[in-house]
């Protein structure tokens, strides 16, 4: 209850004269902070107290137009906030509760009506606006209650005012921002809105209504359910493209890009709503983008547009591939921006900052736009345009020209790599020119192109061109002229190595080594930076073959750790710490441990000195601390305590995010800020810092890597980082954050495991292991079903299976449960991607290039099923017949996938999983022969060999333990098999292992159903392909199998002994390839015995069949 003083208050602020509240809200923007704090606080009180006559209040000031305008866009402001339906917290932090529930009817009417009022009353723009968006908070609130009955009829009439533009305005800008809510209501009225917004879009005098008309049509557009109620507004295309073409023509840039930046988000959202014009939409598109006299962020809009249009595959696959001349034009202007670059003479400083000197607004945006098209439209429809066009750019006399050539061919060479590789020679003899211009700039770019095309061209480039490249970096190093050109090699020869083999390497070691040490020793720091990172790729990618200049190298390195101890020098130490633990890891422990302690001691004294926010050596050293522990093994252990601290906060760094509303005018700080990206997600703007996420990021793969090295030696740390990953499994602001804690999962639970077995978990047993699993597996479920990337989908099952073979029976039947049921979602989730891909091959612009890339993301789908056969086939090898009972459930999904219908690997993996139940659960198993024993005999004379290997392993399975329910097969299951061994392709590398397999299951059927089958034919067809020696694992069944049947004296088989004597001795002389420890000892021990109780001349006669090589074999094996 308000005390008296603050009813006494209220009253004086709430009362007939409005001056009090008017000095109220003035305060409320007071430059003075105690100021502003004491008035924020009564405000907040009159909330608590009095929010019906705090709303009217601020309401009928809105409404008052004697009220200052100032004071007015304030009320405005503080009514939107108090009417959100989710009000931001006060200065103590408490979120009050909504206050429109609070208000009475009469108070919730004469509010509507206030707000109608204020803007019939026409406000200024600024504050008409502010009333726009008080009235949408609260629509978003009313409208779906249908709770607000006058406003759709008010904005109809006023949106239909030509005559009151300032109203006309306001309506269609609320229709714009209400469009979600109203769409579904809208569709018995869509003429009626259509002919307004013709209307409005056409209004004479005034730009605003008709960009307010666009905002109403776009959003409008976007909001429709459906493609027919979307076609019935297609015919506004024509006046919506006219507004943007009259602010241009009326010289009204400012509205212009407003209208660009509308009709950039329909080409993203729903590009087939362009379909039908897109020649005159992206025709008109590039006349902006190709008009020089305009501004260049309305060049840059139009090109957007372009380029949005070319991105919406999945809405609109192929369209805009179907539009050469435009993609053609596109290119031209793209190029034509990348002239926008001059000779600065800060760039030959060679500072790190001076990094984009001389570069102009178009040529940033040329450079993103053109990585972009390239990725967009495929090297089909980009290469023949850059083939007509880089020629020309690269025989002018401007060098900006060559530069801009040379830039482009790095820009497209990701999206272009597959049809640029059929052209390499052409491509690389182009860069390589470019090394010998005669300026700076044309020669970066020349490197630049190298070093991108190592990368996207790579390993092919490196293989091809090593003799070209190599030598012409090596040369460039020596360009003392201009060390930027000098850094940039070396940065270059990063790029290379990383696609390269040491063969391909070592050869040129000498000489790259000796220039990188020289460039070490030059006082340029840049050059320094890109010759110590040079050094560490090439350690890394020649690794033993480094050895030899390790003593050179080392030095100069341990000075730089040493010595580069300013602030001016902390990249350089950074790098330095990068080189020396890449080069560690390169030569082993044996030659780096002397080093490593003096390096660590470094690294311990850092650790220990505070460091500024924005340090890199902080994130540097999180990496050299992991790769020296991969180098030094369990001898690293000693550091865990001073590494672990640090490393942990990192990973635990609170993402810096700023959420403010999407349509407000609050922008996010720092816009132009590098660390800041911003994404829109709803009606919320969301900026992050992107270098604490790649701090947290670094930190959680090194706590991986430390578990992954260190086992059970990482024990003392895992109640600290369980609790730190496991929530990160569901950190979406950064994929590689969830990555790293993805893969930890299954490192933490076998450092757990192996710490209990072998006596180091102090006094802790299996309960442990146990706890940690049930922390960790229901997370990974509950992860996997909220991940949004397939890719990521796949890791995680991957990583879940992992988790299941370690805990093994510690899951309990809940668990198993979640499970099965998390993997039937995985299925379901992922046969919808499939079916809306198959969609898109429908659509009128679909090509074969489209077919392509969608061929790539079913892949990533198969990768997916992939796992979920493993997945399956662990549990149900752990829990065995225990796992039918879910597995039933299963079964309806994963029997599907055995049909013609589906892809070699959907039929592989579902066999491999019947394979897994037949093996697993024998007796348990018989009910479901009649379903899949059918399809393991269609698929074992498959096309695809692996199909074939994996049905003619289930034969096997069956006919082992598949009793009186397989032997009628018998027959059928004995023709495929022969079907299969007698094809004249089977021992073909392609097929030898599925021949293995076949041969493996003829023997089972020999051994089990002996007396279903004709012996004589059969077991001596069988012997006659044994040995097998390509599927080591069946190699050992089969040949332990025969084993068995010889000691057993059994008939058919001891029928063929020189047979047996010449498999015996080739199986005995393959070592332990072909047969267990176990089955040697016995087979030699068959051998013996034969020598002795068989006559000799049946001995002499068997020997005589053997190759000469066998029988020296059979002598040595009967001597010892």
């Amino acid at each position: 209850m308000a005390s008296a003083e603050d009813q006494a208050a209220a009253a004086a602020l709430l009362g007939g004269d409005p001056a009090a509240f008017y000095a109220l809200l003035s305060t409320l923007m007071s430059a003075s902070n105690a100021d502003r704090a004491a008035a924020e606080a009564a405000f907040h009180r009159l909330r608590g107290s009095h929010p019906e006559p705090l709303a009217l209040r601020l309401a009928s000031s809105l409404a008052a137009p004697a009220t200052p305008a100032e004071l007015r866009a304030m009320a405005a402001v503080l009514l939107r906030k108090l009417l959100s339906p989710t009000p931001a917290s006060d200065s103590s932090g408490a979120a009050p509760t909504p206050l429109w529930p609070l208000l009475s009817p009469a108070g919730q009417n004469a509010l509507k009506a206030h707000l109608l009022n204020a803007l019939q009353s026409d406000p200024p723009k600024p504050i008409a606006k502010k009333v726009c968006d008080a009235i949408s908070e609260l629509a978003t609130l009313l409208l779906p209650e249908n709770t607000w009955a006058e406003l759709l009829p008010f904005l109809f009439r006023a949106a239909s005012t030509p005559e009151a533009p300032n109203l006309q305005e306001s309506a269609l800008l609320i229709f714009a921002r209400l469009a979600d809510y109203i769409a579904e209501s809208l569709l018995d009225h869509l003429m009626t809105i259509h002919n307004l917004l013709a209307s409005a879009l056409a209004h004479p005098t005034s730009p605003d209504v008709r960009i307010a008309a666009l905002s109403a049509a776009v959003n409008l557009v976007q909001c429709l359910p459906t493609n027919s109620d979307r076609d019935k507004m297609q015919d506004l295309l024509p006046a919506m493209m006219r507004a943007l073409t009259d602010c241009l023509n009326s010289a009204q840039e400012a509205s212009a890009q407003e209208a660009l930046e509308l009709l950039v988000e329909l080409a993203g959202a729903e590009p087939r709503f362009l379909r039908r014009q897109i020649a005159d939409v992206a025709g008109a598109m590039l006349q902006i983008a190709e008009a020089a006299q305009l501004e260049d962020g309305t060049r840059h809009l139009a090109v957007e547009f372009v380029i949005t249009l070319a991105e919406a595959r999945e809405r609109a696959p192929g369209m805009m591939r179907r539009l050469p001349q435009f993609v053609g034009r596109l290119f031209q202007v793209l190029m034509q921006m990348l002239l926008d670059v001059e000779d600065d003479a800060a760039w030959h400083t060679a500072e790190t900052e001076d990094e984009d000197a001389g570069e102009g607004n178009n040529y940033g945006v040329a450079q993103e736009c053109l990585d972009r098209l390239a990725i967009a439209i495929g090297g089909n429809a980009v290469v023949p345009i850059a083939s007509e066009l880089l020629p020309q750019y690269l025989s002018a006399p401007e060098w900006q020209k060559h530069h801009a050539a040379l830039i482009t061919l790095a820009q497209i060479a990701e999206g272009c790599a597959k049809v640029m590789l059929k052209n390499l020679e052409q491509v690389v003899s182009m860069i390589l020119n470019g090394f010998q211009h005669p300026h700076p700039r044309v020669r970066w770019a020349a490197i630049n192109a190298i070093g991108q095309l190592s990368t996207d061209l790579g390993p092919d480039l490196q293989v091809q061109y090593h003799q070209k490249v190599l030598p012409a970096l090596a040369n460039a190093m020596d360009d003392f002229q201009n060390p930027r050109v000098q850094a940039h090699a070396a940065s270059a020869i990063l790029n290379f190595s990383e696609n390269c083999t040491p063969e391909i390497l070592t050869p040129y070691l000498d000489g790259i080594v000796s220039k990188l040490l020289v460039l070490l020793q030059n006082g340029k720091q840049m050059v320094q930076e890109g010759a110590l990172t040079a050094l560490a790729s090439v350690a890394d990618s020649s690794q033993d073959h480094f050895k030899k200049y390790y003593d050179a190298v080392m030095p100069y390195l341990k000075a730089i750790l040493m010595n580069a101890t300013d602030k001016s020098n902390r990249m350089l130490r950074a790098k330095s710490m990068e080189c020396i633990s890449l080069v560690g890891m390169a030569v082993g422990k044996d030659k780096f441990r002397d080093d490593a302690k003096q390096v660590m001691e470094v690294l311990m004294a850092l650790q220990g000195t505070p460091m500024e926010t924005d340090d890199p050596i902080t994130s540097y050293m999180l990496q050299a601390w992991a790769r020296l522990c991969k180098c030094l093994g369990q001898d690293f252990l000693p550091y865990m305590s001073v590494v672990m601290p640090p490393l942990l906060q990192s990973a635990q760094l609170k993402p810096d995010v700023t959420i403010t509303s999407a349509e407000s005018d609050d922008e996010i700080e720092s816009d132009d800020d590098d660390s800041i990206e911003t994404i829109t997600l709803g009606d919320k703007r969301i900026g992050i810092r992107t270098s604490v996420l790649e701090e947290k990021a670094t930190a959680c793969n090194m706590l991986c890597c430390y578990a992954d090295e260190l086992k059970e030696g990482f024990y003392p740390w895992i109640d600290q980082v369980a609790p730190t990953l496991v929530p990160l499994l569901k950190f979406y602001f950064h994929e590689e954050v969830r990555r790293a804690a993805v893969a930890a999962m299954p490192e933490l639970l076998r450092s757990a495991k192996l710490a209990v077995e072998k006596g180091q978990a102090q006094g802790r047993d299996e309960s442990y292991v146990k706890q940690l699993s049930d922390f960790i597996i229901p997370a990974l479920v509950e992860a996997l079903h909220k991940e949004p990337e397939t890719e990521m989908c796949s890791s995680m099952l991957d990583s879940l299976n992992e988790c299941m073979q370690l805990s093994g029976r510690l899951l309990d039947e809940n668990q198993v449960r979640a499970i099965s049921d998390e993997i039937k979602n995985v299925i379901i989730a992922s046969a919808t991607r499939k079916r809306d891909r198959s969609e898109r091959t429908k659509a009128e612009d679909f090509d074969a290039d489209e077919g392509e890339l969608l061929k790539e993301e079913n892949e990533q789908e198969e990768e997916v099923f992939d796992q979920v056969g493993e997945c399956l086939g662990t549990l149900i090898k752990t829990f065995k017949a225990s796992f039918l009972p879910f597995f039933d459930e299963l079964s309806v999904y994963v029997t599907p996938m055995l049909g013609k219908d589906k892809t070699t690997e959907e039929r592989r993996i579902a066999i491999c999983i019947f394979d897994d139940i037949a093996e697993q659960c024998r007796e348990s198993a018989l009910k479901y022969y009649d379903t899949y024993v059918p399809f393991l005999l269609e698929a074992s004379n498959d096309d695809n060999s692996d199909v074939r290997q994996a049905a003619v392993y289930g034969l096997g399975v069956c006919a082992e333990f598949g009793g009186h329910t397989f032997r009628p097969l018998v027959g059928e299951a004995l023709s495929k098999l022969n079907n299969l061994i007698r094809h004249p392709e089977a021992q073909h590398p392609d097929n030898i292992m599925a021949y293995d397999n076949a041969v493996s299951a003829l023997g089972k059927i020999c051994q089990f159903h002996c007396d279903g089958i004709d012996a004589a034919q059969v077991i001596p067809a069988w012997l006659g392909c044994l040995p097998i020696k390509d599927d080591k694992i069946e190699a050992k069944v089969v040949h332990d199998q025969l084993c068995s049947m010889v000691e057993r004296s059994d008939s058919q088989v001891l029928g063929h002994l020189p047979k047996i004597y010449s498999i015996f001795v080739e199986v005995l002389s393959n070592g332990k390839e072909l047969a267990s420890d176990e089955t040697t000892t016995r087979m030699i021990n068959v051998l013996k015995r034969f020598q002795q109780t068989l006559p000799p001349d049946f001995l002499a006669s068997t020997f005589s069949t053997l190759q000469p090589q066998q029988q020296l074999m059979l002598q040595s094996i009967l001597s010892t």
